[in-house]
């Protein structure tokens, strides 16, 4: 299934029923008076997050979304039909926003969440509803109320405990592959990852957390370069990050700049969230190699550095404990 994770939509909710003017005509009564019934209310469009779905695709081959009109009055009273409402779902974790692509909604965050977003038209008040001591016999009969229209964005930002940050070819695909059940495509070359993957870790029958492995930054990303930083949305819900640097490529601290330059010009609070530094692929330096790079990374950052390596497996029990210690502390909150 391609992934989509961005989509303009048109919605429109249903128009209420027509009122309608009718008289009470049965044999032996004269006049009977009026009867005419409202129109029935058109149907809302709904919102709900469900589990079941983790990609937008769908609104890229239906992007219009009108709900039914309201059901026409008639005589003897009867009120014309309500419509039903129409309900759109989308994955958890998608926001809604105007169509100006900043003012946000509705966030739909949490399974099963719903939100009315437009409201159908009231039904037209049918010509009973006029009669008066002085007025036994109007004539008038209301039209339905127009439903409202507008259209929205929809924006998928993925649920995930954990999110992978760093240069292409850092590693973060093997990672997420060794550490969860996720087969993300792994090559030598760079922007292997062309959108974002997520694996499930668990490290006991009641510890388990989620992994978000996004495409690599690059300098320059922020403004376009590579594939841009419209993918970090993805991470903005982490509790935590992991900045995976390829310790074999020798720029460790100057890789770590750059990445870090990159999340605090996209925002979103991402230059804040609790970082793990992992000094990556550890298989492929000496001894010597790995203590001056972790040393000089640590004087860089300020942090302790993780050393570890998707391909052995070296220090990836530990660097999975660091991060299910944050996300419980987390989760308390």
């Amino acid at each position: 299934m391609k992934f989509l994770d961005q989509a303009k939509i048109y919605l429109k909710s249903g128009d209420g029923g027509d009122g309608v003017t009718a008289f009470r005509r049965e044999k032996f009564i004269q006049l009977g008076g009026p009867d005419g019934g409202d129109g029935g209310r058109g149907g809302d469009v709904v919102f709900e997050a469900v589990e079941n779905l983790n990609t937008l695709i769908d609104f890229r081959y239906s992007q219009h979304f009108r709900a039914k009109k309201g059901g026409n009055g008639s005589g003897a009273d009867r009120t014309g039909a309500g419509a039903p409402t129409l309900r759109i779902k989308v994955p958890i974790g998608t926001q809604i926003f105007d169509d100006d692509k900043e003012t946000l909604l509705a966030d739909m965050d949490t399974p099963g969440k719903t939100i009315t977003l437009l409201r159908g038209g009231d039904g037209g008040f049918g010509n009973a509803r006029f009669k008066t001591s002085t007025n036994r016999a109007p004539r008038r009969a209301d039209k339905g109320w127009p439903g409202e229209e507008r259209w929205v964005w929809l924006r998928l930002k993925l649920i995930a405990d954990v999110g992978l940050v760093g240069q292409p070819n850092a590693g973060k695909s093997t990672f997420l592959s060794v550490v969860s059940g996720a087969h993300p495509k792994i090559a030598d070359y760079p922007f292997t990852t062309l959108h974002p993957q997520l694996g499930v870790v668990r490290l006991s029958m009641s510890e388990e957390f989620v992994i978000a492995d996004i495409p690599g930054l690059i300098e320059g990303a922020h403004e376009g370069t590579g594939l841009g930083t419209r993918f970090l949305g993805h991470v903005e819900r982490c509790a935590v990050l992991v900045h995976l640097i390829d310790g074999a490529a020798g720029n460790c601290v100057d890789a770590w700049r750059t990445v870090r330059h990159e999340l605090a010009e996209y925002g979103g609070g991402l230059i804040d969230k609790p970082e793990i530094i992992v000094l990556n692929k550890a298989d492929a330096m000496t001894p010597r190699e790995i203590s001056s790079r972790r040393a000089a990374l640590a004087k860089a950052s300020g942090a302790t550095v993780m050393v570890a390596s998707g391909v052995s497996g070296q220090g990836i029990p530990e660097v999975l404990r660091a991060l299910q210690n944050i996300i419980t502390e987390s989760r308390k909150k």
